[in-house]
Formats: structure tokens, sequence, C-alpha cells
């Protein structure tokens, strides 16, 4: 649900384009600078509450187009592997053609893609516009904090930052009641919808009031980088999630593992001996950098990519609303919201790691303390580590951003930042497709053992199975007889829960090695050993390790 909060901080170190001659606001720039920050804002909105508003859609949409598991997951990774693959070299097209017009581009992209999602009538078409709105979303990622950076100096920025930073808290505490109140009263499409006149107020604003700006040594893409990072990463959830309906084992899903092998091999080849990089592959050998890129794919990779499971529990199993899934996820938000305001604060006094490591130990932590359901559980089970998790997310989210940035010099923050980006994204897409393959197995396989003992039901094993997965299971327990109904009822909650406990299990070893890792390798001297010049005031990203 935040897994873009606050990634991109230090971009404005390195992206400012036209410096003021004498040191201060570019007099071209003067008075439209406040017309920024509100286009910058409408859109990390429009963003932010794409992220968060789709997840207590997702059954829905299962229903109405007729989706597999395999599907639903592809929905939500479609999203997330464009995002990845496309946030560095977005930066890097910024800086030679310009950010205003790069924003220009990544708002019509993600709000035309937004209608397209609307108007989807089957889940291939869903699909391909969500990896369509990938592209405009890591467009406006990699320029939006750029242009706040070079719109403000002084003390304005540090109100323009703080102003961003209060955007993007509440798109991510209103996403999911916003999500279920428009799936509930209107439709899942109008979650889709709903940007439309966002991202269009958004393009007029830019249009008329945001300037130019671009770097003044400006590096090209790097297109062979690009071009295999995507292809291996895509050909590595694609054989994770094929191995829903395969094996681990299976031909294809082999075949596309070891292609994501090579190619990634390739990749690291080509960007150690490449003179401007896609990924600066010298940035991993500060501990500390290596130790926040560890923690923003655990972070990803357990908590957010579980809220796809947890929401399908709450609508499938235990019937809730889309509108009474997302009060309920309030609490996750609520307390996200809250800590992340107190990290925000204390972050200049207290220690990175001891907010990161420990933050990620209360995420492992909170899943563990979600499982333990079963057949007769309600959503109250979850509520504990529902809270633990918001407080763990949100202590771990502020400092993430700056130790990201805070260890490399200014003109590379750019780059460390994206990474870091990255990282999230990739921790989503391929957290959802191992836990979504974990999970399938375990279920079909607990429906299978637990139907094969009633008789008369053994027969019907398959077919509860894929129902289970589908969404579809209220829908067959309605076509069987009175006598075998609640047996079935029961039997699927319990497999459903059983195999949600097993992929929580894992979600918080995930949480819990990110949180060692990088309470092992984040240090305080990697911050002293980088600091240059001072930053501006209000700087974001600026040292946050005592």
């Amino acid at each position: 649900m935040t897994e873009a909060h606050a990634d991109l901080s230090g971009q404005g170190q390195v992206r400012r384009g036209r410096p003021a001659r004498d040191g201060g606001q570019d007099p071209g720039q003067r008075g439209n600078k406040w017309w920024t920050l509100v286009a910058v804002c409408l859109g990390t909105f429009m963003l932010l509450l794409d992220i968060t508003i789709v997840n207590v859609a997702l059954p829905d949409i299962q229903r109405a187009l007729q989706s597999s598991f395999s599907d639903l997951q592809w929905v939500v990774d479609a999203y997330a592997l464009t995002l990845a693959a496309f946030l560095l070299t977005a930066g890097s097209l910024a800086d030679m053609y310009g950010r205003r017009l790069l924003y220009l581009i990544g708002l019509a992209v993600f709000t035309g893609a937004s209608a397209l999602c609307g108007f989807a009538v089957t889940t291939l078409m869903l699909q391909l516009s969500r990896a369509l709105q990938g592209v405009g979303g890591a467009i406006m990622f990699a320029v939006s904090l750029a242009l706040l950076a070079d719109a403000f100096r002084g003390k304005d920025r540090g109100t323009a930052f703080g102003v961003w930073g209060a955007v993007t808290g509440l798109a991510v505490a209103i996403g999911p009641l916003l999500g279920g109140a428009l799936t509930s009263g209107l439709s899942w499409r109008w979650i889709f919808f709903v940007n439309v006149p966002i991202g269009i107020a958004a393009v007029v604003l830019t249009v008329m009031r945001v300037a130019e700006s671009r770097a003044p040594q400006a590096s090209r893409p790097d297109w062979l980088g690009f071009g295999l990072f995507t292809v291996a990463l895509a050909s590595l959830v694609y054989g994770l999630i094929e191995s829903n309906q395969r094996s681990f084992t299976d031909g294809l899903v082999l075949g596309c593992f070891a292609v994501a092998a090579v190619l990634l091999a390739v990749f690291v080849i080509v960007e150690w001996r490449s003179a401007h990089p896609m990924f600066d592959l010298t940035l991993f050998r500060l501990p500390t950098f290596s130790g926040g890129s560890v923690a923003a794919f655990g972070l990803s990779a357990s908590i957010f990519a579980m809220i796809l499971y947890l929401v399908l529990y709450l609508q499938d199993i235990l019937g809730y609303s889309p509108l009474a899934t997302g009060v309920r996820f309030m609490v996750l938000s609520g307390g996200i919201l809250v800590a992340a305001t107190v990290a925000g604060r204390i972050s200049s006094r207290v220690p990175v790691r001891l907010l990161i490591g420990p933050g990620l130990i209360l995420v492992g932590v909170a899943l563990l303390l979600m499982r333990g359901l079963d057949a007769g559980s309600s959503w109250t089970h979850l509520i504990p580590g529902l809270v633990v998790g918001g407080i763990g997310v949100g202590i771990v989210n502020p400092p993430l951003a700056s130790t990201a940035v805070g260890v490399v010099p200014p003109q590379r923050a750019g780059m460390a930042s994206g990474i870091n980006s990255t990282f999230r994204q990739v921790g989503i897409a391929t957290g959802i497709a191992l836990l979504g393959t974990l999970f399938s197995n375990n279920v079909k396989d607990e429906v299978l053992a637990r139907v094969a003992a009633v008789p008369g039901l053994s027969h019907s094993g398959p077919r509860i199975a894929a129902a289970v997965q589908s969404g579809e299971i209220g829908h067959v327990i309605s076509k069987l007889p009175g006598s075998t109904r609640q047996t079935v009822e029961t039997i699927t909650r319990a497999a459903f829960t059983t195999g949600l406990n097993r992929i929580m299990l894992v979600a918080a070893i995930i949480a819990l090695v990110s949180g060692v890792v990088s309470l092992a390798a984040i240090r305080g001297r990697d911050f002293a050993q980088q600091q240059g010049p001072a930053a501006p005031a209000g700087e974001p990203g600026a040292p946050g390790e005592g």
C-alpha cells in the first residue's frame, strides 16, 4: 500500500535543472513554484491512491472478469514490473529532454491507462492497461521530486516537501476506504475512472504553470541494461506465477528461471563495464546502501505482498464487502500514518539503523501475530498484527528514503534513490508471485485431502479447490445439497486459512531476515564519510544517522 511512500526523496539533489545565477530562486520560475507543488502533489496523490485503492477491489474484478488466481496476481504485478523496469530509464530521459515534458508524458500515459483499466472487458485488457499505468507511474515517480527541488530554494523547499509528505500520507490513509466505497457504491471500474479528472487537472496545471528544467550534463539512457533487466525480471515473475498451475519442476517454469538467471548475470556484467550504467553497482560497495536495498525489498515482499491475500480472505472467505474491507484496513494504514509522522521527526536524532532494522523486525512479528487463523476465526484475530505491522512500516519508511541518498554524494543521489525504489517494486512483484504459488499449492492440497475424507465428495475435490482459488466458492457452495453445504464451507475456510498461515510465516521470515541484515549492515560512519557541502535547508534525504 505504501511501497512508493517517500521513495525518491533524494532526487532533487542531482536533478536541479537551471540554477539561479544569484543562488536563489530562478526569476523565470518565481510565481510558478506553488503551482508546481500543486501539480506534483496531484500526480503523487493519484499514484499512491491507485496503489492502495486497487487492493480492496481485486475480488470484485476477479468475479466480473472471470479471472483466475494467476490473472489476479498479474493485475498487481504488471504495474509493479513496468514501474520497476522504467523508473531509472525515465529519470535519464527527463534529464535529457526536460522534466516538465516527461512529467506531462507520464501524466498523460497514466491517466489514459487508468481510463483503459476502467473500460477493460477482459482480464488481458486490464493487465495490459495496468502495465501501461506502470510506465506512466515510473515517469512521474522519477520526475516529481526533481521538479520540486528545482522550483524551491531555502526554507520554502522544506515547506514544499512537508506538504508533499502530508499528501502521500493522506493518499495512503484514505486509499482502502475510498476504494471500498467506490467499489461497493458504484463499481470496481470507478477506482480507475477516479484518476481521470485528477490527471486532467494535473496536466492543465503542468502546462500552464510548471517551468521546464534539464540536467546540464545528462547521460543517455542505458537501453541495453534496461532491456536485460526488464526481460529477466519478467521471466522470473512469469515462472513464479506459472508454477501455480504447473509445478516448480515443470520444464517451462525451470526454463523461465534459467533465462532470468542468465540475463541477470549478463545484466550485472554489462552494468559493471558500462560508462553510464542504469544500475551503478559500485554503490553496493557501501554496506549501508546494500542494507537499505535489502530493507526496501524485504518490506515490499513481506507485508505489502501479503495484502492481496488478506483482502481475498476478508472478502471471499469472511464475506465482507469492499467498503467493509477498506474500513478494516484502516487499522493498518492508520498505524502507518501515525508511526511515519513520529519516525520522520525523530530520524535526525536516532540512528537510522535503530529505526529500519527494528521496524522490519516489528513487521515480521506482526505477520506472526496474524497467524493462527482457523475455520472459525473472525477478522478481529488480525487486529493486533495489523496494528503492529502499521507501526513497523511507519517506522521504516521515512528513514529508508534518507538512507538511500544519505550515503552517496549529491550528484549520485538520483541514481541511489531510483535503485531503492526499484528494489521496492521488485519486492512487490516477486513477493506476490512467490507467496501466491505457495498459497495456491497449499490450498489445493488441503482441499483435496479434506474433501477426500468426506463420502460422496471425493470426486468434487479439484472443482472445489479451483473455486476457492478463483473466488467463486460461494457460488459453488450454493449449488450443493443442503446436507453437504456446511461441510464444504468448513473445509474451504480451513484450507484457505491453512494456506494463509503458511505464507504469513514465509512473509514473516522475509521481514525478519531483512531486519537483521539491515540492522547489521547500516552504519553511521557511511553517512559521515559521504558528507559533502551542506544541503540546502529542507533538502530531503539529509543525513539521518547519528
